[in-house]
């Protein structure tokens, strides 16, 4: 009998299965060369590309990134919780009008202000969030109080604020959070949206170009992950609009046996896929690496998503990956390490 043909069917089998495998799991980077005692990282916002901002925008965005940096790494070093490092370092990015979470937070077609934010615990899944906000300046701070003071997890729109008033957070008026760019911005986009071609057709909307979205991921001393994540919005977006910051497993998610991961871009991409808790599941269910389960999910090529995520093992590994021309986004841990960063 030849057993030639059987043989090289059973060799071309394999080959097709090694291969397949291959392009389904991305290569893992290496892991830190010691253990890390403590590790942070931390977004401004996928979208447009630095280069197409100002001098002095683009400074402004960089001091402010190494700023909300060096504090979440100094709270960490003392010994501080990784939930207390996440929300110091939103609260400083809600409070940069050079950011779209907070003051500078875009405004919606009605020409207001809907603030959107999450926080998660890693040690005990335990998370708050809120939505829709109007009058809260540290949206952050009072997810954070969902989840510490409410046997809920999401509060939204006039529920929230008034949730806010009863913990005595500081409200402000909407003017607050108004800025002169956002303005132009928005009428900038609304009048696109009137553009029609030489037919009488509407043209299609043109995505916006800087998201601007803030986040955090920490590892604590004790082992325990948090992250966190604010925004303000889409520029145009219809009132009442939610995006992925205040969904759970959404744009935010932690789990200590994993990884913490905050998430960047066009939120109904990632609320359709589940973004955040998806590079945890690829973690735990096929034993990925941080950075393999980031990067498959930025670079697939069905249910894509458009934007950008971060997200920290529970060994201090860091993974931040984006599609966009830009992400701004910040690195630390207990080796030395201290970068900030705003292009690819």
């Amino acid at each position: 009998m030849n057993y030639l043909p059987r043989l090289t069917l059973i060799l071309f089998v394999c080959c097709c299965v090694i291969s397949t495998t291959s392009a389904a799991e991305p290569k893992a980077d290496k892991k830190p060369a010691k253990k890390l005692d403590y590790a942070i990282v931390v977004h401004g916002g996928a979208g447009s590309s630095p280069k197409s901002w100002s001098a002095e925008d683009r400074a402004g965005r960089e001091k402010t990134m190494a700023a909300a940096l060096k504090k979440g790494r100094d709270i960490l070093a003392k010994g501080g919780t990784s939930l207390d490092a996440v929300e110091q370092v939103i609260r400083l990015l809600e409070d940069d009008p050079l950011f779209n979470a907070g003051r500078g937070a875009v405004m919606n077609a009605d020409g207001g202000h809907e603030l959107d934010s999450s926080i998660m615990d890693g040690s005990n899944r335990a998370c708050g969030a809120v939505a829709g906000v109007k009058t809260i300046k540290n949206p952050i701070s009072l997810a954070r109080l969902v989840m510490t003071k409410t046997r809920h997890v999401l509060l939204a729109a006039d529920g929230a604020d008034r949730f806010g008033k009863e913990m005595g957070v500081k409200q402000v008026d909407q003017k607050y959070f108004s800025t002169d760019e956002q303005l132009r911005d928005l009428k900038k986009v609304q009048q696109q949206a009137k553009t029609r071609d030489k037919n009488g057709q509407l043209l299609p909307t043109k995505p916006a170009t800087h998201f601007g979205t803030v986040g955090c991921a920490a590892l604590d001393r004790h082992g325990n992950l948090a992250a966190g994540t604010s925004t303000g919005g889409l520029t145009n977006k219809k009132y009442g609009r939610v995006g992925d910051s205040p969904i759970v497993a959404a744009g935010t998610y932690a789990d200590n046996a994993t990884c913490a991961v905050s998430c960047t871009g066009v939120g109904e991409d990632f609320i359709r896929n589940a973004i955040a808790f998806d590079v945890s599941a690829l973690m735990a269910y096929k034993g990925w690496s941080v950075q393999q389960a980031v990067r498959h999910l930025i670079r697939k090529k069905t249910h894509t998503i458009y934007g950008g995520i971060i997200a920290l093992s529970h060994d201090g590994s860091i993974a931040v990956e984006f599609n966009t021309p830009g992400m701004s986004r910040a690195m630390a841990d207990s080796s030395g390490r201290f970068e900030v960063k705003l292009g690819k």
